[in-house]
């Protein structure tokens, strides 16, 4: 039975299923410092978590070398709870965040890796900019404004639906988007990630090109 399969298994069973250059985070949102911790044993180390309260309170309980991914909706009102210590922000939609990350970054004496986000899906709940959005915005990127971040590349969710067919479309569109927007990056070499793909959705975004997915239930398991 599925439910008697241990987290070692899990683990190796991702990431036989990835191929080489996919970045596997994992998602670790409402899971306890010990779960986390049972990865972290077999060799894991990014872990991505969407709430900043819960975050704030893990982080301090669990090694200094883990690469905390922030891949929520991220409040201008709470960025200074984890620019300190965050690897990548991987929701970033628009300038007004980006004033702030810059900020707190700049107060923390780092350079902070951000992705922004596009909205591909077919539902309002989701958030990130459009595709002319994100085009306006990285071709007017000013890098004195934003100093102290890095633009790593982008980030988006698909819709969240049995149409397969749809989901191909999405992920195959932002992949289209962020070869395009490469050239225009304030730096190129350093716009490599396309952070898209969960655990139900996995196999159609590393097919469109995705180099870095967000698998939570895949490796944990369902939630007790």
């Amino acid at each position: 039975m599925e439910s008697s399969v241990t987290l070692k298994e899990r683990y190796a069973r991702v990431k036989a299923s990835l191929p080489v250059g996919v970045t596997l985070v994992a998602v670790s949102k409402k899971r306890t410092a010990e779960e986390i911790m049972a990865l972290y044993v077999l060799g894991h180390r990014d872990f991505g978590e969407n709430y900043v309260q819960e975050l704030r309170a893990k982080q301090p309980l669990l090694p200094a070398d883990i690469r905390w991914h922030f891949i929520g909706h991220l409040q201008r009102s709470n960025v200074k709870h984890i620019v300190p210590f965050i690897h990548l922000v991987h929701g970033v939609d628009g300038a007004p965040l980006l004033d702030v990350l810059h900020k707190r970054s700049v107060a923390a004496d780092q350079v902070l890796d951000v992705l922004l986000q596009i909205h591909i899906a077919q539902e309002e709940t989701k958030h990130g900019l459009s595709t002319e959005e994100a085009r306006a915005l990285v071709a007017g990127w000013d890098a004195n404004r934003w100093s102290a971040l890095r633009l790593r590349g982008l980030m988006g969710m698909a819709t969240l639906t049995e149409d397969q067919a749809l989901v191909k479309r999405e992920f195959e569109g932002l992949a289209r988007l962020y070869h395009e927007l490469r050239p225009m990056a304030p730096d190129p070499d350093s716009f490599t990630t396309l952070s898209m793909g969960m655990s139900a959705d996995l196999d159609l975004a590393i097919a469109a090109g995705s180099n870095m997915v967000r698998v939570g239930t895949a490796l944990f398991g369902e939630r007790g």
